[in-house]
């Protein structure tokens, strides 16, 4: 194959429809227990994390109530993948070869969220949350005003044990568990110009994705994390906390634990629990979904 820059303008175009194709088609798990923000800016701050709304009788004027400021923040991170791509190869007309290694980008483009956010969510019992207390924790303040004054009372949303965490979730909200911020998306990109000094010296024409985002952490009062035994009685007592929730002020929440978020060893406990049976009396079947994502391990 003769080497022109229309060769290659062209060369670039069916390598990236195989990567766009391959991140189209890759199912992924992360949308469920997170919320994409967009990001214009190296960092975001999410000062109201931990006010939640409510409504009252309009009697009079409006009644404005002051709130707990928080100063959490998420900064973005640049991630890429590169690959080069011999111009002997594609002299040789072996450009063929390669079109599964830019699917394979494509696919890993699209599963880079999944891997970022199921780690966060793994990481919770040890990475601070907007309250300054980690994620999953016994002691989140919850405070008798809502301006976050007043003597706070210690409220959990983890339970103790030995086994393999596991994790309930209320995923109805705008809001869910997890934010996954994004800055700039995951795109395929080319060197391959004749006169740059890479493809001079070595010979390569290089492509790579790129994309800027991170992860963090939303409201904890919409998970729960447990490494009891996942049965009947540890799992009624976390949908039971989870329910119990308040706002600062005392305000329920009407948490809704719907997801059940499960390592791959657990998998098959979720189901008894949760997959009714003809042969069982299961009380618990039906009341959540269960999600057991590869990432977990």
């Amino acid at each position: 194959m003769i080497i022109t820059s229309g060769t290659l303008a062209a060369l670039f175009t069916a390598y990236r429809a195989e990567f766009q194709n391959a991140q189209a088609a890759t199912p992924t798990d992360w949308a469920r227990i997170a919320t994409t923000v967009p990001s214009t800016s190296a960092s975001n701050t999410y000062g109201w994390l931990g006010q939640f709304p409510n409504f009252r009788e309009w009697i009079g004027d409006r009644v404005l109530k002051n709130m707990a400021a928080h100063s959490y923040s998420i900064t973005n991170k640049k991630y890429e993948s590169s690959v080069g791509v011999p111009r002997d190869a594609i002299e040789d007309d072996q450009i063929g070869v390669y079109k599964p290694l830019f699917a394979e980008m494509g696919r890993a483009s699209t599963a880079h969220p999944d891997e970022l956010v199921f780690s966060l969510l793994k990481a919770g019992l040890t990475t601070l949350c907007y309250d300054g207390q980690n994620f999953f924790d016994t002691d989140h303040p919850v405070y008798p005003n809502t301006d976050g004054t007043g003597t706070a009372i210690s409220v959990s949303n983890y339970q103790d044990g030995e086994g393999p965490a596991w994790y309930l979730l209320d995923v109805s909200r705008a809001i869910k568990p997890i934010i996954f911020q994004l800055r700039r998306k995951y795109d395929l990109k080319a060197m391959t110009s004749m006169d740059d000094e890479n493809v001079f010296m070595r010979d390569e024409y290089r492509y790579g994705v790129d994309a800027r985002a991170n992860v963090g952490f939303g409201f904890w009062q919409f998970a729960f994390c447990s490494k009891a035994p996942l049965n009947a009685e540890s799992y009624a007592a976390a949908r039971a906390a989870m329910k119990g929730f308040h706002a600062d002020g005392g305000r329920p929440l009407g948490v809704n634990p719907g997801l059940l978020v499960v390592p791959s060893p657990l998998e098959g406990a979720a189901r008894k629990l949760l997959v009714k049976d003809a042969n069982s009396g299961n009380e618990w079947a039906g009341t959540a979904e269960i999600l057991a994502p590869s990432w977990l391990g």
